[in-house]
């Protein structure tokens, strides 16, 4: 077969060969994606728009109609699950007077998407627009059928009807919907629609059925002032006592009871009135009816005598709690609400003796969980349980707290004293300190807030939170050097639970005062005691921001110093990069964090920065098995994970390589050497 000059032969496709990218290195300058965007914003040319067509006669009208319904075939075609093409497509078929094909469009888009309810809605405005009322109302049908839950399509419908005077068939329209049990509205909608008609009559008969559907304490109270506005007083009152036996201890049974207490006042029934209230109280707990217990007060104001009332109720509840306390005299939780009650009733000599029968249950052993309720009944008894509660085994700081707090409500602070004093002394607690040293800063107590951060780290030495505090206190009272001496007494602590934030408070302390060389000196002596990434990569950040100096500097001086604070940063990235390759070797993440974290500085630095020295140190991630072994060394399977391979690693495998196939080869050669003498 015969061949070109260029070696292809004549069957072959002369296509260009795809040219191999040699250096696949970033570009020094790189294109942002807002620049894309400009650009190619920049190149559009203006809108295009069709010219205006004149048409003239049948013909042409008739080529029109023809482009134009091909493009909309097109576009359904194209977009067939798109509403609003199909709609379009049909408003134009409208346009054009053909209601058939335009009906022909709203038939197929709902073979497409009937549940689109929207569709119905326009598909049907077609139809009364163009005043085609038995296919509007084919199509409200067919809609109703297919959604019955969707409310707009109903009430449309009915509007519909309603506007053409058809008021028998919105009315059955209405019952049909009110078959599929719809909300309130639709309900009210209903009733509404009677009475436009003055059918009370049908609206009552509605109501019964809302009622029955909606058993809601609003379904009700709508009902009842329904019959309020027909003046039917004795209808009123049965619906409110149906209402009243149907509905309790649920959601707005409270606006129930207020309101049929309301009508009965408004009716001159002064004791009905208070019976209702009386119901409610005894039906509805406390918590869930504080406007019923108001206003049941405001009424026994204007019309009665309060006392008889609180008297009744309070005896009933009573003899509740007596029968619950008999039954089990350590049910604190019946205590407490029998003590409420007294409290209530506002007798002081029934509360003190229901107080002294409620402590006298000592819980039967000495566990703190029998006591956590215990403890508040001596709590609200004047605090009298100190002497009682064995401090040896636990205590309760609230209890110590709450006997002070009391002391200077009395303006007794000697006694407040005395008391977390004697508090720390038996059962010293951090909550006890934090309270007593919040008091005595209140009251403007340097001296016993420090002798109080003094006996509070004797007590806990390793507590860093104390050591922080303290140190605040002290710079808040503007002695820095204080403050110093103690973060110096806590970082020479043997023992500490959460050092890593006693030192971020330090070093924090020390850039707020603006004494970069101490904080600097925090950060060798910190590395001293620890290697943790984070350690060098907050060294690095502080190294990069510590500029010295104010908002008055020149501009060159500015640049000086950044280019500085930028060398200092690199130099602590180098040294902790040189730590993990030649002195922790096995941390590869934490030195692949810390690389990450230096490229990612570099960047920041902009035009100062320098990613190459970073690149180079950059490793690579591989994935890799290794055998997952359980118990006595038997293995498992296998399971995967990241290897970083660095630079150096991957040199010492090819040396490692190339030292393999050498010796190799020389045990090769010296093979074929013994064999050549065999032979010989």
């Amino acid at each position: 077969m015969a061949k070109d000059n260029n070696g292809y032969k004549d069957t072959d496709d002369k296509l260009p060969r795809a040219k191999r990218v040699k250096n696949k290195a970033p570009a020094p300058v790189q294109i942002t994606a807002e620049q894309l965007l400009r650009e190619a914003r920049e190149g559009q040319e203006g809108e295009i728009r069709p010219p205006q067509q004149q048409i003239n006669d049948a013909t042409e009208l008739a080529d029109f109609r023809l482009r134009m319904r091909k493009g909309f075939e097109d576009q359904v075609r194209r977009q067939k699950q798109n509403a609003y093409v199909w709609i379009k497509y049909a408003r134009w078929e409208e346009s054009q007077k053909e209601l058939d094909r335009a009906r022909s469009v709203w038939e197929r888009l709902l073979e497409v998407d009937y549940r689109n309810h929207t569709v119905w809605v326009e598909y049907a405005a077609m139809e009364m627009k163009n005043k085609t009322i038995n296919h509007a109302r084919n199509v409200w049908e067919r809609a109703v059928q297919l959604l019955p839950r969707v409310d707009q399509l109903w009430y449309k419908y009915i509007h519909m009807e309603e506007m053409i005077g058809n008021v028998a068939r919105a009315r059955e329209i209405f019952r049909r919907w009110m078959d599929w049990m719809p909300d309130q509205q639709g309900w009210i909608g209903f009733i509404k629609f009677e009475l436009r008609y003055n059918e009370v009559d049908h609206a009552r008969a509605i109501f019964e059925q809302f009622v029955q559907c909606h058993p809601k304490a609003d379904a009700w109270i709508r009902y009842a002032k329904f019959e309020m506005k027909n003046g039917d007083l004795a209808r009123v009152r049965d619906v409110f006592q149906t209402a009243v036996d149907m509905l309790d201890n649920v959601e707005g049974a409270e606006q129930l009871f207020l309101a049929f207490a309301e009508f009965e006042e408004g009716c001159k029934e002064i004791e009905r009135a208070r019976s209702i209230y009386k119901l409610g109280r005894d039906r509805i707990p406390k918590g869930m009816a504080a406007a019923l217990y108001r206003m049941f007060e405001e009424f026994e104001e204007r019309y009665g005598d309060k006392q008889g009332i609180e008297d009744a109720v309070v005896n009933k509840a009573r003899f509740k709690y007596e029968q619950e306390v008999r039954k089990d005299p350590l049910d604190y939780d019946a205590w407490f609400g029998y003590i409420r009650l007294e409290e209530n009733a506002g007798n002081k000599e029934k509360i003190r003796r229901v107080y002294d029968r409620a402590i006298a249950n000592v819980p039967p052993a000495q566990e703190k969980r029998y006591w956590q309720c215990y403890i508040y009944l001596w709590i609200n008894y004047a605090l009298m349980c100190l002497e009682l509660i064995p401090h040896k085994k636990f205590t309760f700081a609230k209890m110590w707290i709450l006997a002070a707090e009391f002391e200077i409500r009395q303006l007794k602070l000697e006694s407040a004293h005395k008391i977390l004093g004697t508090a720390i002394g038996k059962a010293a607690k951090g909550k006890i300190f934090k309270k007593y040293i919040e008091i005595e800063w209140q009251l403007c107590n340097a001296d016993r807030c420090r002798k109080l951060y003094e006996n509070y780290l004797h007590w806990s030495p390793k507590n860093c939170y104390a050591w922080i505090r303290y140190a605040e206190f002290e710079k808040r009272i503007c002695d820095t050097e204080r403050a110093r001496s103690v973060y110096e007494l806590a970082i020479g602590q043997k023992q500490l639970d959460k050092p890593e934030l006693l030192w971020k408070s330090y070093i924090d302390f020390e850039l707020a005062e603006r004494e970069f060389e101490r904080a600097r000196n925090l950060y060798g002596r910190l590395l001293e005691r620890t290697r943790h990434v984070k350690v060098w990569i907050s060294y690095a950040a502080f190294e990069a921001s510590a500029m010295v100096g104010g908002d008055g500097m020149r501009s060159e001086d500015v640049i000086e110093q950044k280019e500085q604070c930028i060398q200092r940063a690199r130099r602590v990235f180098e040294r902790a990069s040189d730590y993990f390759r030649t002195s922790a070797p096995e941390l590869k993440e934490q030195r692949s964090m810390l690389l990450e974290q230096w490229l990612n500085m570099e960047k920041e630095f902009g035009d100062f920065g320098d990613v190459t020295l970073v690149q180079a140190k950059l490793p690579r991630r591989l994935k890799r098995k290794r055998p997952i072994v359980i118990k006595d060394g038997v293995s498992a399977g296998f399971e995967e994970y990241i290897d970083h391979l660095f630079p150096e690693e991957a040199l010492n495998t090819n040396c490692k390589l190339f030292e393999a196939a050498y010796n190799w080869k020389r045990r090769k050669d010296s093979s074929a050497e013994d064999g050549d003498d065999k032979e010989t």
